[in-house]
This record gives C-alpha cells, sequence and structure tokens, in this order.
C-alpha cells in the first residue's frame, strides 16, 4: 500500500469515528436548545464536506444516517377521531 492510500485509510477510519461521535450527540436529549441544534447542523454539515471525497461506503452511510437527524420529526395527533398532522 502507498503512503497516500495509507492516509487515505486512516482519513476514512477517522470519518467514521467522528460520525459515531456526532451520532451520540444527535440524541434529541442533548439536543434540546436551539444553540445546540445549529451546532449539530454545522458539524453535520461539515462532515459531508469530508466524506464528499471518500470512497469508503461506511463514511456515506454515516452522512446518509447524520443528515436524518436534522429533519424533523413527524408526530401524528388525533383529535376527535380524525388523525391530524
Amino acid at each position: 500500500m502507498n503512503r497516500l492510500q495509507t492516509i487515505d485509510v486512516a482519513l476514512d477510519e477517522m470519518l467514521v469515528n467522528l460520525a459515531a461521535i456526532v451520532l451520540r450527540l444527535s440524541k434529541p436529549d442533548v439536543t434540546r436548545t436551539p444553540e445546540a441544534r445549529r451546532a449539530l447542523a454545522q458539524s453535520v454539515h461539515q462532515y459531508a464536506v469530508c466524506a464528499k471525497r471518500s470512497r469508503d461506503p461506511r463514511v456515506h452511510d454515516l452522512k446518509s444516517q447524520l443528515e436524518e437527524t436534522l429533519k424533523p420529526s413527524l408526530r401524528i395527533v388525533v383529535r376527535n377521531g380524525e388523525k391530524v398532522s
């Protein structure tokens, strides 16, 4: 393996580890405040920028998972027997 491949593999491993940390921080009980949500969005955005050039499928899968954490959760409310979203 040449030096560039070694560096590339090391960067992919770092991205996988970073994504695991950001996923833990994306839990609703951690990101309660608007400031925490903004920080999470910034972290996800920066991760996506770094992941863009990776060829590791794990990195792209984690990028998708992180982006999902930014989507608002939908809930169904029932009022008088009718579903209201």
